[in-house]
């Protein structure tokens, strides 16, 4: 294995990027954005902003999107772990409305690419959760378009049971279900 294992999806175009951590007893490096290899892996997007956030176990964040100026994303979880989650909104797509979910974590190290037109979200999983992006346009507040986060259309198999408290922000509250989606 190179520095970085592109693993493909069930979705075309979401792939899961397990980098290459070296270690020894003082601890470990790694390599966690290198252009020419990712390029080489299928992600071919020109990033231009980082985004970081921290949230307590039972955070949910999500689903959300821009409209008119779709982002791609690169996440990563390098405290904690999350459940992180992209839904295709790719009109004609054959996965439209369908979803893709992964663990991350700080110990697994694994990093979640999705391209522009999808819906994003992750729920905290661990007792805090820092989380990153890398994005490649720049947010737009008057842009946001967002989804139910439990929409039964699309049938995400959030890791929680009937003890989990889920915790939204008053705006992911009032998402539409994905019946009602308007780009």
């Amino acid at each position: 294995m190179g520095k970085f294992n592109f693993i493909k999806t069930s979705i075309d175009g979401v792939i899961i990027v397990e980098p290459t951590a070296y270690g020894d007893s003082r601890g470990y490096f790694m390599e966690t954005y290198q252009k020419e290899d990712f390029y080489a892996g299928g992600i071919t997007v020109d990033f231009v902003q980082d985004n970081q956030s921290m949230s307590t176990k039972g955070v949910l964040r999500g689903l959300h999107f821009q409209k008119q100026y779709s982002q791609s994303k690169l996440v990563r979880c390098i405290k904690g772990e999350v459940f992180d989650v992209a839904v295709d909104l790719r009109e004609g797509s054959p996965t439209f409305g369908k979803w893709e979910g992964v663990i991350l974590s700080a110990e697994n190290k694994r990093q979640f690419f999705m391209p522009k037109n999808f819906a994003h979200g992750f729920l905290v999983l661990s007792d805090e959760a820092e989380f990153v992006y890398k994005v490649d346009d720049y947010y737009h507040p008057n842009d946001e378009g967002g989804l139910m986060w439990n929409d039964k259309d699309i049938g995400i198999k959030w890791p929680i049971d009937d003890t989990f408290e889920i915790k939204l922000s008053d705006k992911d509250k009032l998402h539409p279900p994905f019946s009602e989606y308007k780009k």
